[in-house]
């Protein structure tokens, strides 16, 4: 990292870890650095695949490096450098936001500088308009409905990197309608069908094949190269990881052991043709059971598995023993299934279940329990019926023999599936990064049971 050279900000999502695995994967771990919930590139910010991040929420363009993370220090930096920049603007009305990262500075002070730039902007004789903090960052919301990426308006952005503080200014910023869009307007989807997030199967696809572009970040033709890259997902349900592929400019292949699934796909990826006539002839779907099918021709897979029967709530003892076992019998043959098709060094990125007690339960109903309306359930139960798998030796034990993972000392368990310690006995190997370890790469929420573990491998 001696020779690198910052260039740019990506603003990371909710769960940073999870966005700063999705750069390291598409750009290399030598082009990203971590600073709190950012990570720097010494990429310029144009040539960032923005569209393509599910874990990026903003990107900017690094403007400079402040030696200081007092406030009074940053204030001052802008009440002596925002009047003389904004002087060789074209005329007409300027938009200021400011967004801080990292630092612990109360909403007043922030009023308080832009107050004091507004003013000092209007003495330019500028018109000026000052974006309100609700909170120290501005949401995606504030800067798409104030144009803060647009001619005429500036987001500026304040993020804590240890002793300093990064200045930037943001380029781009997620659209989430497009987001929502894609997701609520799909016409195969109801309340129990398609729960996987786009965002989230953007960054699958991301960690399962983002390094075909990672060598070539500057010279991709996407056009052309990632069409000859195609995504198996043999759980495909509704298609939202075939659709997002797509719209990234890989080909898919999808498919699944249910007709309605299959169904729901190809309705889906028929409405997004219709949408992006481009993207056809990309795609196959086809019915197929994960845990015995042969496939042909494929790149990398990313996939949301068997994530086990829907749960409001967490079940007592022998329930939730059974609806691991279920999970775990389901996801190992289809390990054991596809290895030898496999060739050596090709990745996998694969959403399987853990279990977690909710720190809200009271809250809690079907509609925000992830994987709770899981729609692959009932064709895989079968490979469940009468099944048991304890955890091996060097896993924690409760008293029913369920891996219990003990990384929060005095908090409720959280509960993984007892084939992960036997990875390596099925010709696969962990494919860890550098910036993220493996046991951060989890999707949830709190006041869910059902979490979505990112199972990043390959074959040995």
């Amino acid at each position: 990292m001696s020779n690198f050279e910052a260039k740019s900000i990506c603003i990371l999502g909710r769960q940073p870890a999870l966005g700063l695995a999705e750069l390291e994967s598409l750009y290399g771990a030598e082009h990203v650095r971590p600073a709190g919930t950012a990570a720097v590139l010494d990429i310029p910010a144009e040539q960032i695949s923005f569209s393509s991040l599910g874990g990026t929420i903003k990107v900017a363009k690094l403007l400079t490096v402040i030696d200081s993370i007092d406030w009074k220090d940053l204030a001052r930096y802008l009440f002596d450098k925002i009047p003389e920049h904004t002087e060789h603007l074209p005329g007409g009305k300027f938009t200021l936001g400011l967004s801080v990262y990292g630092h612990k500075v109360p909403i007043k002070q922030i009023e308080a500088a832009l107050l004091e730039v507004k003013k000092l902007i209007r003495q330019t004789g500028r018109p000026v308009r000052i974006v309100p903090n609700k909170q120290p960052a501005l949401n995606s919301a504030q800067v798409l409905h104030n144009k803060l990426t647009h001619k005429g308006a500036w987001e500026l952005l304040f993020i804590k990197d240890g002793q300093r503080t990064l200045l930037a200014q943001t380029l781009f910023v997620q659209d989430i309608e497009a987001y929502g869009a894609r997701d609520q307007a799909r016409p195969a989807r109801d309340a129990r069908v398609g729960m996987l997030p786009p965002k989230l199967a953007q960054i699958m696809v991301n960690l399962a094949a983002g390094h075909y572009q990672n060598k070539e970040f500057e010279s991709w033709d996407k056009a052309d190269g990632l069409r000859r890259v195609r995504i198996l997902d043999p759980f495909c349900g509704t298609g939202v990881i075939l659709q997002e592929a797509l719209l990234m400019g890989y080909s898919v292949y999808g498919t699944d052991i249910e007709p309605r699934m299959v169904e729901y796909s190809q309705r889906n990826i028929r409405w997004l043709f219709d949408k992006f006539p481009s993207l056809e002839g990309q795609v196959d779907i086809e019915i197929a059971d994960a845990t015995s099918y042969q496939w042909a021709g494929f790149s990398a897979i990313a996939s949301e598995t068997f994530l086990g029967r829907p749960l409001a709530k967490m079940p007592d003892e022998a329930a939730l023993k059974q609806i691991i076992s279920d999970a775990n019998t389901v996801i190992k043959k289809f390990l054991q299934n596809i290895a030898p098709q496999l060739k050596t060094g090709q990745s996998l990125c694969l959403a399987v279940p853990e279990w977690r007690h909710p720190v809200n339960p009271q809250s809690q109903g079907l509609d925000g329990v992830q994987g709770a309306v899981e729609q692959r359930t009932e064709p895989y139960m079968k490979y469940g019926e009468g099944a048991t798998e304890t955890a091996t030796p060097q896993s924690a034990k409760s008293a029913s023999g369920l891996r219990l993972s003990r990384k929060q000392a005095g908090a409720a368990p959280v509960l993984r599936l007892p084939l992960l310690d036997k990875l390596t006995d099925m010709g696969y190997t962990y494919w860890d990064l550098k910036h993220v370890r493996r046991e951060e790469l989890v999707y949830y929420r709190e006041d869910q049971v059902v979490a979505r573990r990112l199972l990043r491998i390959r074959k040995a």
